[in-house]
């Protein structure tokens, strides 16, 4: 006699392989971690600019760091992943994009968009003389 204790898998993650989809999903939350990260970098931002022009020179120090830099880099692709991601959400509860062809598709779409408007965006920062 078999006892059904032991049979059982001891977490539901052991019983699937990985797939592109749990990725997306991580990823979306990551993102939405990191934006908060980046609001309180926006905040920041802002009550220095309130706070006077010395107050808003040392900010602007703090954002001209390398390291800021990449975060602010990565902040911005994580606003367009998570906003991009929430575009295909909605757009699954109207019911449609579920058949796992579209839904692929749709992943692909919302990483390479976000990684598409990150550099745009970027592009323009620095041709314009704002970086």
């Amino acid at each position: 006699m078999s006892n059904p204790k032991f049979e059982r898998p001891l977490s539901p993650f052991m019983m699937y392989r990985w797939q592109y989809s749990n990725t997306l999903s991580i990823l979306h939350r990551i993102t939405g971690c990191a934006l908060t990260v980046g609001l309180l970098l926006f905040v920041y931002w802002l009550v220095a600019a309130a706070n006077g022009p010395e107050a808003y020179a040392e900010a602007q120090t703090v954002f001209a760091h390398p390291l800021t830099r990449v975060l602010l880099v990565g902040f911005s692709f994580a606003f367009f992943y998570h906003l991009l991601n929430g575009v295909r959400h909605l757009v699954w509860d109207t019911g449609h994009g579920f058949e796992k062809s579209k839904a692929r598709a749709s992943g692909w779409l919302v990483f390479l968009g976000a990684i598409v408007l990150t550099a745009f965006l970027w592009f323009l920062l620095v041709r314009g003389g704002a970086v």
